[in-house]
């Protein structure tokens, strides 16, 4: 019992040991709280377990309440801020809103009518100054019908798809344009809207079409006032009458519900069941999409667009309410497809207003949808490259200048483009043989009766601006609306030679005008060019004269040795001229041998470079586009470049004048009414004369003149030898109209400055360098002779040496310097070309070298040396009896190599072939071979497929249609 009391006694002094305990650390823990050391729970911790977990919870609710109050305080300030920011927005937004409208004149109610209710608007072409040339043409069918006359069904269809709260708002949506900026600014959520229908009235009738601020800050206005002014059912009906729906069955575009329902149903726009109602409805949005008709008329193989839109309308209309479910399902299965119109014919008897109109009309159209692209921030090079979307901005350009008062202004001016009309009108019938004859009208399946005339393209432009003047697109619009000024792309032929050649090897200090070029029988992997006329000159030829007489083999021999030295295509890239690196790796580049050919404007455009210091400057006819609203949407930016140095133009000039003087051209002074002293210009041919070209410039001007054959149905029509006379007869003609009605834009008494860098050297007149040593006969000699001055682009030539010239072998050189030094051994005799170059039987010339050259050794003579060349008839044989006659089996001027082995039968004679690898034509026109050959006018390859031969070409190639564009691989042209 002891032990039991003494446990208890112990047990019970503890419990009140920690009783007083606890009581006392529970009055610490309160006097904690009273006096603010602790919070409730940081003395119950206190009190319950310890003192170091009540610190440790003191601290996490010390830095939390600091969190807090610091959130707190951010929060309201950032609040405040914002309140603040949006108040200022608001006062910026207005304010800003109110600077873009503040220039808008707003139209009084009655004119507001008048512009919402006008259907006949078309914007204006000018000539230069400011003269009024013609409104813009138009197919847009429209007939503006009442209301009353409107089908309710379409009414309801185009208020559920365009603007489901018309009849509530006051003509803007605040919540749509909200979300339409906002899309805009942050790129988020695509294009969204926001447009009512009362703005989109305003977009059609009162302003253009573009996204800018100010354009959309006037929209808002104009709609406000439109909705204050009208009643809805007016606003409606101006709408659906201005609204475009895009072709009718008979290929015209249509604008206003009426002429939709009739041009694609048959009906009066009062007369249309709910799904043609729908389908009428959804076509706004896109009409170029959902139209069901091309531009002929046909139905479009794929409708699927249109009626996925239909039913997408319908949708719209049930969930409006406007539909029962019944109506909405009838309406979705009805067949729209058979209830569409089938092809017609249009009634449309529009006057055609001529090459002036084509060109300014489509430029304007491609100028105004750029403008349009890019003001959707769009890219335009990936929009022209999206077929699609590029006819979509191209038909709504369309659409505003046929429906809107915009104005073209051209660079055309009016006296001068009538003078040069005036002259080919006079002397059109001289230009050559006008052939009759009678076709199968693929179409009609009936024969017509057709001409092909001679047809022209000129351009005459400004040197200095690049602004085109005047042009002559054709002969006769109403029988051929090709414009051959702008659009035919036909082989320049010689005309090249100034900018693909001698320029650019002037430029690279290549030669001089007196440096002498190789003119002798060349043969180049196969490709053996000749000069005009099949003809080889046997000598050196200055670069003056060899430019100036426009001999072939000088020119190719120029360009094979400027090739080592640049990259040809440099210079053309910088005059606008796109030739590929495959053609102009082609030797026959250099007489105009292109896959594609150039344009008359090209041509035109890179001649004018040498009048203006070297620099080239693109052609125009658009000046500038002005918007209805006043504002200039486009302005023409000439694009400067400089292909070539101040003294490189100089130089040229005065190699070009010679053309005029002593060249192709020395006929045309004695044409013109006025002083020529400061023109300049150039020739050229191609094969068989399919292409006659002139370029003449002055100080003030440049006009480019093309002649020849559209031969549109197949044929091979040529000009005649005759054609290089006519065409300079042609162009002076018209030179001579245009000086009388505008003399002052020759600037003939402007002259040009020399440049110091061009310097005049002292040069032998054989050899084109100054005097010098050579070792002749094994001994050194001195080299002197008659002088001349050549000009150089900065720099001085080193003195006479054996191999002096472009070009040539060791033959070649050995014959000159044979005949320098007294022998008469034929050095300059000039031959026909027949495949092997035909000598005077008492030539003497050896192949020896320079060491042991003499003018006795080395007689020359062949079996095949004169026997493949007799006389104008050229029915020859010899060695090689492919190569008979003229030009025997490849016409009279073409050449060698071929792929069939056929028999020839050229323009002046016929033969045949034992060897297949050995060529054949018929006339030039490369029909007996797959390539014709070589020859003067021709070169290498080619096919035979085109209807026009090809103009230039390694063969007898051709890329056929209507242009007659150059053929083949690109290897040969000719002559003048």
């Amino acid at each position: 019992m002891n032990r039991i009391r003494q446990w208890w006694d112990q047990l019970r002094s503890g419990m009140s040991r920690r009783f007083n305990t606890w009581q006392q650390t529970r009055q610490a823990a309160e006097e904690t709280v009273v006096d603010g050391r602790d919070t409730p729970f940081a003395a119950w911790l206190r009190t319950h377990t310890s003192a170091r977990w009540a610190m440790a919870w003191k601290t996490i609710s010390f830095w939390f309440n600091v969190v807090m109050v610091t959130l707190r305080l951010v929060l309201l300030r950032a609040i405040a801020v914002l309140v603040v920011a949006a108040g200022l927005a608001l006062g910026i937004g207005l304010g800003y809103f109110g600077a873009l409208v503040q220039t808008v004149k707003v139209p009084t109610q009655t004119a507001l009518a008048k512009q919402i209710n006008t259907t006949e608007q078309s914007s204006l072409l000018y000539y230069a100054n400011n003269v009024k040339m013609m409104n813009f043409n138009t197919d847009l069918r429209r007939t503006p019908v009442k209301s009353s006359e409107i089908s309710p069904w379409l009414k309801k269809a185009i208020v559920a798809t365009e603007d489901e709260n018309f009849y509530v708002h006051s003509g803007v949506v605040p919540k749509a344009l909200i979300r339409a900026a906002a899309g805009d600014i942050t790129g988020i959520g695509g294009q969204t809207g926001g447009s009512t229908l009362t703005q989109q009235l305003v977009k059609m009738q009162l302003l253009s079409s573009e996204t800018t601020f100010k354009r959309k800050a006037s929209e808002i206005l104009l709609a406000t006032r439109i909705d204050k002014f009208f009643s809805k059912d007016q606003i409606l009906q101006a709408y659906l009458n201005a609204a475009t729906f895009g072709r009718n069955n008979k290929g015209e575009n249509i604008a206003g519900v009426e002429e939709a329902a009739m041009g694609l149903f048959g009906k009066h726009a009062n007369n249309l069941s709910i799904a043609q109602a729908a389908y009428i409805a959804g076509m706004p949005q896109s009409p170029s999409i959902y139209t069901p008709y091309t531009q002929t008329g046909a139905l479009r193989k794929n409708l699927s667009d249109g009626f996925d839109r239909k039913n997408t309308v319908l949708f719209r209309m049930y969930r409006a309410g406007v539909l029962t479910e019944q109506q909405y399902q009838t309406a979705r299965k009805e067949d729209l497809k058979k209830e569409l119109l089938p092809q017609g014919t249009s009634e449309r008897t529009d006057e055609k207003l001529g090459y002036m109109y084509d060109l300014l009309s489509d430029q304007a159209t491609y100028y105004l949808a750029e403008y349009l692209a890019k003001s959707d921030h769009q890219n335009w090079t990936k929009v022209r490259a999206n077929k699609a979307l590029y006819g979509e901005y191209r038909q709504r350009a369309l659409t505003l200048l046929t429906t809107k008062n915009y104005q073209i202004h051209s660079t055309i001016n009016k006296s001068v483009y009538g003078a040069m009309q005036n002259a080919i009108q006079s002397y059109g019938d001289y230009l050559g043989t006008t052939h009759t004859y009678t076709v199968l009208n693929q179409e009609t399946g009936k024969e017509e009766t057709v001409t092909e005339p001679v047809q022209n393209g000129m351009i005459l432009l400004n040197n200095q601006t690049g602004a085109v003047l005047g042009f002559i697109g054709g002969r006769d619009y109403d029988q051929n609306q090709s414009n051959h000024a702008f659009y035919t792309y036909r082989s320049p032929g010689s005309s090249i030679k100034p900018y693909l050649v001698y320029g650019p090897a002037v430029d690279q200090k290549l030669i001089g005008t007196e440096s002498q070029i190789a003119d002798f029988e060349v043969n180049y992997n196969g490709y053996s060019p000749s000069d005009y006329g099949s003809t080889i000159q046997n000598r050196f030829i200055s670069a003056k004269e060899a430019l100036a007489k426009s001999y072939n083999i000088p020119a190719v021999n120029l360009y094979k040795e400027l090739r080592t030295k640049t990259n040809p295509k440099t210079y053309m890239d910088k005059m606008g001229i796109s030739l590929s690196s495959t053609e102009l790796s082609r030797l026959g580049i250099a007489l105009g041998g292109t896959d594609n050919g150039i344009s008359v404007q090209q041509e035109a455009s890179a001649f004018s470079t040498f009048a203006n210091q070297g620099q080239y400057t693109d052609s125009y006819v658009i000046d500038k586009i002005v918007a209805p609203s006043g504002e200039v949407i486009y302005q023409h930016k000439s694009e400067k470049t400089q292909p070539f140095s101040a003294a490189t133009a100089y130089i040229m000039r005065d190699m070009l004048r010679n053309v005029i003087t002593e060249g192709t051209a020395a006929s045309l002074s004695y044409q013109l009414n006025f002083d020529t002293d400061s023109l300049y210009g150039k020739t050229g041919t191609s094969n068989d004369n399919k292409d006659v070209w002139f370029v003449g410039s002055t100080p003030g001007i440049t006009m480019a003149s093309w002649i020849g054959y559209d031969n549109f149905w197949g044929h091979a029509y040529n000009l005649t030898d005759a054609g290089t006379n006519i065409n300079q007869a042609l162009w002076a003609r018209v030179a001579n109209e245009v000086y009388k009605v505008d003399p002052e834009a020759f600037q003939l008494n402007k002259t040009f400055s020399r440049p110091d860098t061009v310097k005049s050297i002292s040069v032998l007149e054989k050899t084109g360098l100054p005097a010098g040593t050579i070792t002749y006969k094994g001994k050194s000699t001195d080299v002197t002779g008659t002088r001349t001055t050549s000009l150089f682009n900065d720099f001085t030539p080193s003195s006479t040496r054996f191999e002096f010239g472009i070009g040539g072998t060791t033959k070649n050189y050995n014959l000159f310097w044979a005949n320098f030094f007294g022998a008469k051994n034929g050095y300059g005799t000039v031959t026909k070309y027949t495949g092997k170059t035909i000598r005077d039987p008492n030539d003497k010339v050896g192949d020896v070298s320079d060491y042991d050259a003499t003018d006795e050794s080395g007689s020359e003579t062949s079996s095949n040396a004169g026997s493949a060349w007799q006389g104008s008839t050229g029915q020859g044989t010899g060695a090689n009896t492919g190569q008979a006659g003229t030009n025997a089996g490849q016409g009279e001027n073409t050449g060698q190599s071929g792929q069939t082995g056929q028999t020839g039968q050229g323009n002046t004679g016929s033969g045949t072939t034992t060897n297949p690898d050995q060529g054949t034509g018929q006339g030039g026109t490369g029909q007996g071979g797959t390539n014709t050959g070589q020859g003067e006018n021709t070169g290498q390859g080619g096919t035979n497929t085109g209807q026009n031969e090809g103009n230039t070409g390694q063969g007898g190639g051709t890329t056929g249609g209507n242009t007659g564009q150059t053929g083949g691989q690109g290897q040969g042209n000719a002559g003048q």
